[in-house]
């Protein structure tokens, strides 16, 4: 959600600000603000709903003295509506002192009361107006900016990062994290702070993660890590993986594009140096052990969204190639029904991004009452994997549209090999059977790359059908969650009406739905794996058909069967059953982007969503 970052340096807080809250707009905003001090130490502010053009549009007509010294802020709104006044930062200490946050303030209205009786006044209906004024009233007490930060995070609830700057320390910026994003980039003669690395990549690819509860001071010379007592805490750096380049548009009509044509390569450098000598080694699991995989009776899978899509094809594998049982939750839902959770209890947690605050927040009570934990994670440094025991990165790069694409492939590659190493380990798996679908795998890339070969005639689909209101689709087996996640992209970004359905449950309900040109995509199996089920298929395409229904197959090269009852039919490379979703799920990503760029929308910025969901 809201985009942070913080800058101490040369007087160039301007140029850094702006550029690291340009590459922070995939997580979604709907106001943009910066406070700099000024060579002379005098503190500016500039501050405005809409987006940063926005904003820039305002330094143009009023400009503001650059400096060494600066935070930014983008906010997706939650206490307080989109509004000038809401938008941050905010001030303290009589406009001495700036506040910029991240999250939500639980306890903000007992805060917020207590100030009241003191007699301050509020100019916004934020949170973080609270978190600025009892900031100003203790550095006024102490003089001291680092513990009057300390004094301030030590009281508050919920979950947030907040960084800090005031005139009186020109050269210093604070921040804190409680169950919210913040990483430092280290320069030379300069220090970022951000909400993720993509704030400073520009600048630096040396980095550090602070962890839960943790406060950071930078300087231009200096960075100082305590935990809310004041105790010093030792941070390990890390050096980011890609550069700037890799989050700029690259002459692409957008993000999206840029990223579904990059899909092989995403999963491609998710295989990369795990396949080995015709076997999976990951090498991040050694710290878990083989006997602890061993001892596993139950898999968990935790997500939300898309990832929980790529969770559900995920399933399907494990459970066929470790013989485990593997259920998939939505993370929002998995700790308030009081499940069952053993030592010998899996939770596999699939996040983009490594922030979802849902799937943080279940991660920690499954680890809690005794599960072992593992997090799928697309980002360096996030969150939620170092709260697990062990992390299995994906290698997408930097995804910044909102809706996912590239993660999702990347997501189900890794969950694919976390299943083979589970295989080999539990010996559930022959070698033949492993050696194959390690085979399978690797081709999975340039199967992709020919499946994006038909995007034209994709696009030319999507615009013939742009005045379409709803859109069904039909999966089965494994085509069922492709099925799903192609609702959820036309969803999100074309904001129709769409839903997927398991096709067996066609004649349970939703054929009701089925009337004269109902555009229906199907997911259609492989007649060489089960002639039975793709026989069950087509005759559903059969039965939608003769009801009017307009049918959209996604089916393999040299299927035959279904060209009497498609009204069109797009193809995919031949693979094994397993591995097909990596394929199917490409035209229903083009589909759907190309038909939101039909009807003129914001592709990358779908409206009310963010790419990182911080709050719960």
């Amino acid at each position: 959600m809201c985009g942070i970052v913080g800058y101490v340096g040369t007087d160039k807080s301007l140029e850094v600000l702006l550029g690291g809250l340009k590459r922070l707009e995939y997580r979604g905003y709907d106001s943009a603000g910066i406070a700099v001090i000024a060579p002379d130490g005098a503190l500016n502010t500039a501050k405005k709903a809409g987006k940063l053009s926005v904003l820039v549009d305002e330094l143009d007509a009023n400009p503001i003295p650059n400096g060494g010294t600066g935070i930014g802020h983008t906010r997706w709104a939650t206490h307080g509506g989109p509004t000038d006044r809401n938008a941050h930062p905010h001030l303290g200490d009589d406009g001495r002192l700036a506040v910029i946050h991240n999250g939500i303030i639980e306890n903000f209205a007992t805060l917020k009361d207590e100030l009241l009786a003191d007699g301050f006044t509020f100019e916004s209906e934020t949170d973080t107006e609270v978190a600025a004024a009892l900031l100003g009233r203790e550095y006024r007490t102490t003089g001291d900016l680092n513990e009057a930060f300390r004094r301030v995070v030590s009281r508050l609830e919920g979950a947030f990062t907040l960084l800090a700057l005031h005139q009186d320390a020109p050269h210093v910026v604070v921040g804190a994290r409680r169950n919210s994003p913040l990483v430092i980039g280290l320069g030379e003669g300069e220090n970022f702070l951000g909400s993720d690395v993509a704030a400073f990549v520009e600048h630096t690819r040396n980095a550090m993660a602070i962890g839960q509860d943790q406060i950071v001071t930078i300087t231009p010379d200096s960075v100082t890590v305590t935990d809310f007592a004041g105790a010093p805490v030792e941070v390990e750096p890390f050096e980011v993986a890609w550069d700037a380049s890799a989050a700029e548009k690259g002459g692409w009509s957008s993000f999206m594009a840029k990223e579904i044509a990059e899909e092989p390569d995403a999963v491609a450098n998710t295989l990369r140096g795990r396949l080995v000598d015709g076997a999976v080694h990951i090498p991040e699991l050694d710290g878990l052990g083989d006997e602890v995989l061993a001892e596993i009776d139950r898999i968990t899978i935790i997500a939300c969204g898309t990832a929980a899509y790529a969770g559900m094809v995920g399933s399907y594998a494990i459970e066929k190639w470790a013989r485990v049982p593997v259920s998939v939750e939505l993370s929002h839902e998995f700790r308030y029904r009081e499940p069952v959770i053993t030592d010998r209890t899996l939770v596999i947690s699939i996040s983009q991004s490594g922030e979802t605050m849902d799937t943080l927040m279940a991660v920690k009570y499954a680890r809690e009452a005794g599960a072992k934990a593992i997090s799928v994670c697309n980002t360096q440094g996030a969150t939620i994997p170092r709260e697990s025991d062990a992390a299995l990165y994906t290698h997408a790069g930097p995804e910044v549209a909102v809706a996912s694409t590239k993660a999702f492939v990347a997501q189900i590659t890794a969950l694919y090999l976390f299943g083979l190493h589970l295989a080999r380990v539990r010996g559930t798996l022959s070698a033949v059977a492993q050696r194959d679908a390690i085979a399978e795998l690797a081709a999975v890339p340039d199967k992709i790359a020919t499946v994006l070969e038909s995007h034209e005639t994709i696009a030319q689909l999507a615009k013939w059908m742009s005045d379409t209101r709803s859109v069904l689709f039909l999966g089965r087996h494994v085509g069922y969650p492709i099925a799903l996640e192609g609702a959820l992209k036309l969803k999100e970004l074309a904001y129709i009406h769409a839903e997927g359905f398991a096709a067996g449950e066609l004649k349970h309900g939703p054929i009701a739905l089925i009337e004269p040109g109902q555009p229906v995509f199907v997911v259609v199996p492989s007649p060489r794996w089960s002639d039975e089920m793709h026989k069950k298929v087509v005759s559903n395409i059969q039965e939608i058909r003769a009801r009017g229904a307009r049918v959209i197959a996604i089916a393999e090269a040299g299927d035959a069967a279904v060209l009497p009852f498609a009204d069109e039919v797009i193809r995919i490379p031949l693979a094994a059953p397993l591995f097909e979703p990596l394929l199917a799920v490409v035209p229903l990503q083009i589909f759907a982007m190309e038909l939101s760029s039909a009807k003129g929308l914001d592709v990358d910025q779908p409206r009310n969503l963010a790419k990182s969901v911080t709050v719960e």
